[in-house]
């Protein structure tokens, strides 16, 4: 059966190469970026899948949230803010995906059918960020905790939930953050040598959307090229 799946953040890097390497199996994928739906907003994540779901004939199989931001934001900046930032941040990194895994979890007990959740979160999760990301690595781990959160809980309705953790990849994003902070001086904590490639993040996320074997539900995949192992 073809599957149908929602992309979120596909206009560039990870998320682009998740769509490309997607649209190379039996699938229909509904790919959206920013300019797309505003996921700052409630609404505009509530509007996102009513609208996947109409293009996609009423129905979603897989749901990949890959959307997200990563604002410098130093403890020195004006108090309100930093704490507009932070809400930015958790609102577009958490609250949107967690309003989407809501929807798909509800939209697949309601059809009496599986589905699959693949969270995009990061090595920050796990190891932090720098200390102008405090808000960042915070909207990582709590995606961590909502993904195993889903598996535990809906597994026997073979609903089931991944997170892929990256490191640097080689986005516009981490582009910009190497430059920012002495790309040479980063790299030396990579023992691989080099960042990672989106396509490399996308193989990845098709293995869990299409091949993974149900038990894997609640798997936390890292792919950091040994900078952070667990």
């Amino acid at each position: 059966m073809t599957q149908h799946i929602l992309i979120t953040g596909a206009s560039r890097g990870i998320g682009a190469a998740i769509a490309t390497s997607l649209s190379h199996e039996d699938t229909r994928i509904f790919a959206v970026s920013s300019k797309d739906y505003d996921l700052s907003t409630d609404q505009g994540a509530q509007n996102l899948w009513d609208g996947a779901r109409d293009s996609l004939d009423g129905r979603i199989d897989i749901l990949i949230n890959n959307a997200g931001i990563f604002e410098n934001n130093p403890i020195e900046a004006d108090e309100a803010d930093w704490i507009d930032s932070w809400n930015r941040t958790l609102q577009v990194n958490l609250t949107a995906s967690a309003i989407l895994c809501r929807r798909a979890v509800r939209h697949w007990q309601e059809c009496n059918s599986p589905g699959r959740i693949i969270n995009i979160a990061s090595r920050a999760a796990y190891r932090g960020d720098s200390p102008q990301h405090w808000h960042y690595a915070a909207s990582k781990a709590g995606m961590v905790a909502m993904t195993k959160t889903i598996a535990r809980g809906y597994a026997r309705e073979n609903i089931l939930a991944f997170a892929i953790c990256p490191g640097f990849t080689m986005t516009g994003m981490a582009d910009e953050y190497l430059a920012s902070r002495g790309g040479d001086k980063l790299l030396a904590d990579i023992p691989l040598g080099r960042v990672a490639m989106p396509e490399e993040v996308a193989e990845m996320v098709a293995f869990c959307a299409l091949k993974a074997p149900p038990s894997m539900t609640g798997s936390v995949l890292d792919i950091n090229g040994a900078s952070y192992v667990r």
